[in-house]
């Protein structure tokens, strides 16, 4: 990769971080809060949809060089969401932000870490 691809990679993957924290927030209100706050699911949504925003403007090398980290997933829910809003279940989104993100943000983080050569 190139240093400006390399820069928009570590700047993406930051990002993501960065949603993944607001993700963090989010669920540290709790489940019964998200459940009774349409708003609270409404920022859920909007997380998720941004990470898979983000995944994709990542290169597509990239991307196959990174079997482990679950960029196709991320991705894939966030066209479920963007697409087909109206079958999305709350109980689903609270599951990505609490039990998937925070994985992915560790191997971002893992990445990041790695330095120039990502």
């Amino acid at each position: 990769m190139s240093a400006p691809e390399d820069a928009r990679t570590t700047r993406t993957l930051r990002d993501i971080g960065q949603f993944g924290r607001y993700a963090a927030e989010l669920v540290s209100r709790g489940r019964a809060a998200y459940d009774q706050d349409l708003m609270l699911q409404l920022a859920a949504e909007a997380i998720i949809l941004r990470v898979g925003e983000a995944v994709s403007r990542l290169d597509p090398a990239f991307v196959a060089a990174h079997p482990a980290v679950p960029f196709r997933q991320a991705k894939g829910i966030r066209n479920l969401i963007a697409h087909e809003y109206h079958i999305v279940d709350p109980n689903v989104v609270w599951g990505v932000l609490e039990n998937r993100m925070p994985a992915l943000c560790r191997q971002i983080d893992e990445i990041i870490g790695r330095g120039p050569d990502l």
